[in-house]
Formats: structure tokens, sequence, C-alpha cells
């Protein structure tokens, strides 16, 4: 390094200060100033990106000091603590940082905004949580009003209240780990809070006492404007936060029990999600590239009914999204009815179901065709007027997407049969089904080698003979995945083409198994097989798909 770049060392710390909060742009800047820096001063530089974060560590160290000095720690050595600090020159800061962790600090340089984004998502937003909660069994707090609008790490350790503290603090540590779902649960003796995340749930925190219970289901009653005196029926509310520049919706549904009220609040980022969906394609969502190209054909055709079916959260309407984003253009309309518009997509034009109102599915869908559209998606087919009307729609020159509820693409013809519909018109209008899972993608960050217990392989279908030496793959639980050995979801999926020989077999009406047997011979992938071949690519785990997929 040169002479110059080392007698300047107090530059670099004013340009790694200016740019502690840089946009992504200036981050290779702010590294390279740490780099010097630390040459400078003859210190050792630590790439936080790439930082694995000890959780024992980070227990054992007050959450606030890593605040207050802007360090995180690194490993504890004999007779001392390695610490990765924005700062390293600040004598007082360190000398300070010493006297209140009772040990000398060897402290490294790293980039302040990696820091700050480390300390943000990584054990220390549970570490806050867990402190509110000792916090709340302390001390029975009334319901206080006021709550904070901006949600930050520090906001929530700055409030004295612990009632505000403990709901925010639950709030923001359920965004930080992309829960979708806060779940309060009331037991006879305790209150319990989980998140759902990746379709599980975990727990979040200790049990809380259930003398706090009302208090809790109080303060989230005032945030949705909910009546707080009525506890006998069910209420529905909703309300909004700003957390990081951005907006993010909340849906709260209050249900009495029979040890109290039950909570469940649906976390709704559309701002975070509409950037997702902006760039949102088939092939980002796990399909194999099979699939999608034959299902691209299907959505492309002029008109007829492209279906998509399986339970509640299996994604279905995450791929209707995506096959409309890839087909939209200025020359058609497309109108789209459903319940509710959880996200908007441009160019569409989006209609929500209000039953109280009397917009029902069917109403609606009679008002769509009155609007010239060149293609239609229908949220999901309830009923035998819906299920009517829509294959009437595909039948007269529209294409129509939609969704039902079956476990296969089999079943699905059983579900239009028993909604009365004529079977001629129905498979004349069918343009294909597909029938979708979700299971959790193993996490990148800690995916390791793993080796199955022959029972599992034998449960699963598998031959323990043939697959005793293969690699299958498992997480190890980190910082990104919160511990779970997952991270994100994909999809696993069988696509059934109505070929001339499987209508012939419908109208027939031949067993379903004589329908799946045809299906095979012209090349199907069955669920199970779809989401055995994600296992074998490392992709997930064998249990993974055993819970969503029957074992052959």
């Amino acid at each position: 390094m040169s002479a110059a770049a080392t007698s300047q060392p107090d530059e670099l710390l004013a340009q790694l200060a200016g740019d502690g909060d840089a946009p992504a742009a200036a981050a290779a800047e702010e590294e390279a100033a740490a780099r010097q820096l630390a040459e400078a001063y003859g210190l050792e530089y630590v790439d936080v990106r790439h930082f694995r974060v000890k959780n024992d560590l980070f227990r054992r160290i007050p959450f606030d000091l890593m605040l207050r000095y802007h360090f995180i720690p690194e490993a504890q050595l004999e007779g001392r603590l390695a610490v990765v600090m924005a700062d390293p020159t600040d004598v007082r800061a360190i000398d300070q940082l010493e006297l209140l962790l009772g040990q000398p600090v060897e402290a490294k340089v790293g980039a302040p905004s990696a820091i700050e984004e480390l300390l943000q998502k990584s054990e220390s937003a549970q570490r806050v949580l867990d402190e509110a909660t000792e916090d709340f069994r302390l001390q029975l707090v009334q319901e206080d009003d006021e709550g904070e609008e901006v949600l930050t790490l520090d906001t929530i350790t700055q409030d004295q209240s612990p009632i505000i503290k403990l709901v925010d603090s639950t709030i923001f540590n359920a965004i930080q780990r992309r829960a979708s779902d806060v779940h309060i649960e009331t037991g006879e003796n305790e209150v319990l809070i989980k998140y759902r995340i990746d379709g599980a749930l975990y727990q979040a925190m200790d049990a809380i006492d259930k003398r706090h219970h009302q208090t809790i289901i109080s303060r989230i009653k005032v945030m949705s404007e909910l009546d707080i005196a009525e506890k006998r029926v069910p209420q529905d509310g909703r309300f909004k936060l700003r957390l990081k520049g951005r907006t993010i919706d909340f849906r709260v549904s209050i249900l009495p029990t029979v040890h109290g009220e039950d909570c469940v609040i649906r976390v709704l980022d559309k701002e975070s999600m509409n950037e997702e969906f902006k760039n949102l394609r088939l092939d980002i969502l796990g399909f194999d590239a099979e699939t999608v190209r034959k299902f691209r054909k299907f959505i492309r055709e002029p008109y007829g009914m492209v279906l998509v079916t399986g339970p509640t959260g299996s994604g279905k309407t995450t791929t209707l999204y995506a096959a409309l984003s890839e087909i939209k253009s200025p020359e058609d309309k497309i109108l789209t009815i459903e319940d509710p518009v959880e996200y908007q997509l441009p160019g569409v034009t989006q209609i929500p179901v209000n039953e109280k109102k009397g917009l029902t599915f069917a109403r609606g869908l009679r008002s769509i065709l009155r609007h010239d559209p060149d293609k239609i998606m229908v949220g999901e087919i309830r009923d035998e007027e819906t299920a009517q009307i829509a294959i009437q729609s595909a039948l007269t020159g529209h294409l129509v997407f939609t969704t039902v509820h079956a476990n296969n693409v089999v079943d699905v013809l059983g579900r239009f049969l028993n909604m009365n519909v004529d079977l001629y018109n129905f498979v004349s209008a069918l343009n294909c089904v597909l029938a979708q899972r979700l299971v959790r993608r193993i996490c990148p960050h800690c995916k390791r080698p793993a080796r199955l217990e022959p029972q599992l392989l034998e449960d699963s279908g598998l031959e323990p003979a043939t697959y005793q030496d293969f690699t299958f793959y498992e997480g190890a639980g980190c910082i990104e995945c919160n511990g779970t050995g997952f991270h994100g979801r994909l999809a696993v999926s069988e696509l059934l083409d109505l070929s001339d020989q499987i209508r012939e077999l419908i109208l027939a009406k031949r067993p379903a198994s004589e329908i799946k047997r045809a299906a095979k011979e012209e090349g199907m992938t069955f669920l199970r097989e779809s989401a055995l071949e994600k296992v074998f690519q490392g992709v997930t785990t064998l249990r993974e798909v055993n819970k969503v997929t029957f074992v052959d």
C-alpha cells in the first residue's frame, strides 16, 4: 500500500461513514474503502457478506451493545473476543466496549452497511423478541392506544411500554423471517406465538403466561380498529405499518375459542411482492423445463380452458399470475375476477368478489363477458353456475384461466361432473389440467450432503439397496434460513394434455386408472415422480416431498 494511502486513514473513515446506508451501486466502493482502512491500520478485513454468525456467541452478548458500537462478534478466542467493526479506530469506544464485556477486544474491519444488514436479519432480531417477552412477563401493562407508525429495531428497543414492544417486535421479526402469517394461539394456561414460514409453522418464542393474553389481543384490536369489548364473535380487520420506507398491509382475524380469543395476522407485503411480480415468469416457479414448454403452448392457444388444481396454499394463483404476465399484450384485453385480489398486475383489469354486496364469481363473470375480453381469469370455480359460464366462455372464443380444488388431474373430472356440467362441453373446452404442490427448497447457504436411513427410503417407495450410496442433501440450519434448513419454496406438478385419446376415454367414462395409464403412455410425469426428481437434483428433501405427495 502507498504511503499516501496510509497517511490518510481519516479520509477513509469519512468515506465509510458517509456510505453507511449507501445504495447498492456504492457497495463495491465502500468495500474497497474498508479494505484500505484495514491495511492502513494493519488490521484484518472481514467480508461480512459471507460471514457465518455463531448463534451461541450472539446470545451471550447484549444486543444493545452491538447496535450502539456497531459490531458483530466473530469468535471467542483465548482471553479475548474477536469482533468485526465499522470503525476500529475509535479507541474510546473500544475501551468502553472492553469494560462492558469484561475482556479485551480484537478488532477487525468490515463494511458498515454489510454489518448493518447482517444485524437486521441475524439472530439479533430474535434477541429483541426474546427480551421483549421477558419484560412482558415481569409486568402487566394496561392497553395503550398509541403505537409507532415507523417500525425499526431502534424504535422497538427504545420503546418503554412492554405491550407495544412485544407486539411491534413480533411483527418486525415476522417480516425479517419472511413469515406469511403470525398465529397467536390460546391454551389453557399459556399463549403461544407462531410464524408460518414457507408453509410450515414455527414457534416464535417461549410460551407467555395466560393472564397477559387479553392485553395482547386488545392491543392488536386497537391497531386494527376492532371492538375490544366484543369477545364472543369473530372479527376481521386490517392495519398498515411503514417499515424501511415501504408500506406493509396486515389482515387480522380474531376467533373466539374455548380458552379465549385466537388471532391470525396475515402479512401482505404488496410493494415487495409487486417488485417480484414484475419479473414473474413460469420458469422461476420451479417447474421442470418440459412442463414449462408444454404449459406455455396451452396458455397461448386462441381459446379454451386452462385449469390449475391443488389444495389451498399450493401456489395455484401465483402460477396463473405468471401465465398472465407472460401472455399479456396491448392487443388483448385481460380481465380477472378474484377473491380477493392479493397482488395487482399492471395491464390487467382485476375485479374483487364482494359477496356481501352480491358480486359473486358467477355474477362478475357474466358482467366480464359484456366487456369484450380476450382472456379471462376466474379465481376459483366453486359452484355449478360459475362452472357453466366458464365452460361456455371457453367454447365461444375466450381463453379462460381458472382453478379448482382437487387432489390430482384425474380427480378434477369428477369434481366437474358433480357440478352437473355437460361432459361433452367440458371436455371440448378443456385444453389442459395442471396439478401442483409446493415443497420447501433446501437453503443454499447451509446445504450439505446427507445419508438417509434405509427405513426412510423404504417408506418412501425407494429400494434401499439402489440408493444406499446415493448422495442426498439437507440444510444444516443457518441465519439465512433461521435454523430451519429451508429457504423459499418451489412447485412440483403434473400436466395432463387433453389429447384425442384422453378425451375419448373421459367421454366413455372409463376408470381413472385407465386414464392415468393412457396419460403415462403419452409421456405424462406424475406428481410423485416430479417431486422425487427434485430430491435427486438436491433441491429438496425426501421427507419434504413425502408430506405433499402420496407414496406409490
